[in-house]
Order: structure tokens, then sequence, then C-alpha cells
């Protein structure tokens, strides 16, 4: 074995759909029943996910074998930016105050989320239909942000736009430094030698 030589190693940019979680098993009895990655390829074998998305979001995760490139993605400031669907007519009061901080709870505490980058889309962006549905407009209007944030905490977008008296009812990551999801498929995998965001 020729330790002199770097290993090589694999990555892939996913779709994460609707409802699955990230990572890649379980054997707590609590959740047998739920969706991983794993079903969705056949990834290489000590493939771990780049920070995660919770079971209710989607869109972009990145996914690699090098452990020092993941603790270097997740620990430097790298862009985030998610396009969230709202409950309600956003105000422009609201859109300033998710500019500015906010106030969240983060593991029993609280915690003043940093400045972030937070505009209105003038139309929906166009997804897939997801697999539980939206609720309908009878139920009153909706709104779509552009959310931009260089931190992670904890499902930190959907926290945010709660606090400012708009739940979050579909959150799509789209973009990660500069890999963007594109026109990716739910469940679809892209395969990469080379990992970049910057």
């Amino acid at each position: 074995m020729d330790l002199s030589k770097p290993k090589e190693h694999v990555h892939y940019i996913l779709h994460k759909p609707f409802g699955y979680l990230s990572q890649f098993m379980s054997n707590a009895k609590h959740e047998r029943n739920k969706k991983f990655l794993g079903t969705l390829h056949d990834f290489q074998p000590g493939v771990m996910p780049i920070g995660r998305l919770d079971k209710n979001s989607e869109g972009l995760l990145l996914l690699t074998t090098d452990g020092f490139l993941s603790n270097e993605i997740c620990s430097t400031h790298i862009e985030k930016e998610y396009y969230v669907q709202v409950d309600g007519a956003i105000t422009a009061a609201a859109i300033a105050e998710l500019q500015g901080s906010v106030n969240i709870g983060f593991k029993g505490i609280k915690y003043d989320t940093k400045p972030c980058k937070v505009f209105q889309l003038e139309t929906p962006p166009d997804f897939s239909e997801r697999s539980k549905k939206i609720r309908d407009a009878r139920h009153g209007p909706t709104s779509w942000l552009s959310i931009t944030i260089n931190e992670g905490k904890f499902r930190q977008v959907r926290k945010m736009t709660s606090a400012v008296g708009f739940p979050t009812l579909r959150l799509v990551r789209i973009r990660i430094g500069t890999i963007h999801l594109n026109r990716m498929a739910p469940g679809e995998v892209i395969k990469l030698d080379e990992l970049k965001v910057d």
C-alpha cells in the first residue's frame, strides 16, 4: 500500500427530495420506515453529506468521501441560498427584519442571527410539484423569498421566517457557494471528481 499517494476522493451533487432524511441508514426502530439517501443512488462507501437538510426541506445537498473537505465547507462562512415559500403576503417590514437580525431558539438558548440577504421573488420559481401538496390558494396568499445565509443553525431559515410572522411552507436550497441546483430533478445525482464551492 502506497501511503505517499493521496487518497482519491469522490464527490456528489444531489437534489434531495422532500421527505428524505440527510443520512444513509438508521438502526433506530422509530426510523425504519423513513426514507434515506442511500435509496436514491449507489453511492461509493464512505460518502457523507456536507451539512444537512431536514426531512421537509428540499434542494441542493453536497456529499463527499473527503472528511477534511466536509469540515472545511461546514466551518467556513460559505453562502447558502434558499428559495422559501412563506404563509401570507410578506411585508417590507418583515423582509427588513430578516435582513437585520432575528432572535431564534437554538439548543434551548436564544440566538440572534447574523445579517443576511433577503428579497422577494417577483414570480414563483419553477419547481416540480412536491410529493406532499402545499395548501392551495383558498387558504390565503403565499410569498416566495430568496434568503442567503452564511451560517447554518438547525432549521434556521424556518425559525427566522416564523419569528417575523410568516411561517415557512416550502424550503428549497438552490445554491452552496458557487454550486447551483440549476435544473436538477428531485432525486437526481451528479458525480464529480473535484468539488469547489468558491
